[in-house]
């Protein structure tokens, strides 16, 4: 089988942590040829740590070396550089969010189509056994029709301190664009991508704006600090079917909490960990997973799926499109915010 020829863009912590690694797991089927930051010195490094052969400074130049790009920078570049690999004939897989704007999401869409070339997004908790496992609980109908979905993405006390994280004209946002998308992704895929309809949300940023912080991820200022580290939402969907959710860099809460819950006519579903509750002759059930088969490290299968379907051998398990409605959603819920209105959506 030929391998696919990776480059990556950003070779930062994500890049570093997580997407190279999983790479060199996958020699048989992909290698990565060349690598770029705007940091050439950390380009050189991550070359020869990782054995890559070609450093470029400028992205652009890469194209010619390889037959796809994964894009670890920050988000506010993520159209730009897509765009343009897409344009040079490269498949895409872009990490998460997908943009910071739907507008920048759809010209993304549009390059990719124009081109043929395959474009997804690295919202890697679809790729977790337990949302496997939820998804075929789905597909079977052991829920049934779905009437409310309950999600929380909340870590106590963990801003992430490195980075741009904190910085709004680079990334977008906070805890929302950042965290808290992962598992609105996860929720709308599990829910079969309903058509939202109406949202009201809010986003606050009091607890990062404290001096002496607490603060387990590193150390910030305060005083510069202007994106979200608490968010809350209501959304509603054409089926009727409804949505609270809520995330957090630096809730003041007991622990860190993931949590699914998916509750539906025939039954409910938690993700983390996967449990399916049902009532049914005579009986209150609870069925807990004592095995679920699948990799631990959900980067794994989803470098596979993209692998695969750049080779034309797997159709994407995360669509443009679906990654689209995502920002479509952080979109709706930071405007809500701001104008203490709800935001209805248009077919």
């Amino acid at each position: 089988m030929r391998k696919l020829r990776m480059g990556i863009i950003g070779a930062g912590g994500i890049a570093q942590h997580r997407h190279i690694p999983v790479y060199q797991k996958l020699q048989d089927r992909v290698t990565i040829t060349a690598v770029n930051d705007v940091n050439e010195s950390r380009a050189h490094e991550v070359a020869e740590k990782y054995g890559i052969k070609h450093v470029f400074r400028d992205y652009k130049e890469m194209f010619h070396e390889v037959d796809a790009v994964t894009i670890c920078t920050p988000n506010k570049s993520h159209a730009e550089i897509a765009i343009a690999a897409l344009e040079a004939g490269v498949h895409v897989l872009c990490e998460k969010p997908m943009a910071i704007t739907a507008e920048e999401c759809e010209a993304m869409i549009q390059a990719s189509k124009k081109n043929n070339k395959v474009l997804s997004v690295a919202y890697h908790y679809r790729h977790k056994k337990e949302a496997r496992a939820a998804k075929q609980a789905m597909l079977s109908n052991e829920v049934g029709e779905v009437l409310v979905t309950r999600v929380q993405a909340l870590r106590r006390r963990k801003v992430p301190g490195w980075g741009v994280f904190t910085n709004k004209e680079l990334q977008g946002g906070g805890s929302l664009i950042d965290y808290g998308c992962h598992l609105l992704d996860l929720s709308l895929w599990l829910l079969g991508n309903p058509e939202p309809s109406e949202i009201m949300g809010r986003a606050y940023n009091r607890l990062s704006k404290q001096s002496n912080q607490v603060n387990e991820w590193g150390s910030f200022d305060p005083e510069s600090f202007d994106v979200d580290d608490h968010v809350t939402s209501y959304i509603t969907f054409e089926n009727g079917a409804s949505l609270l959710f809520e995330c957090s860099w630096s809730a003041n809460i007991k622990e860190d909490t993931e949590h699914v819950s998916i509750s539906g006519v025939n039954g409910g579903i938690n993700v983390f960990p996967f449990e399916l509750y049902q009532a049914k002759n005579g009986m209150l059930l609870n069925t807990q997973a004592q095995t679920i088969l699948g990799e631990d490290d959900p980067g794994i299968p989803q470098a596979e799926n993209f692998i695969d379907a750049c080779l034309g051998h797997a159709d994407l398990i995360v669509k443009p499109e679906e990654a689209l409605k995502v920002t479509k959603i952080i979109e709706a819920i930071y405007l809500s915010s701001e104008t203490g209105k709800s935001v209805k959506f248009n077919k």
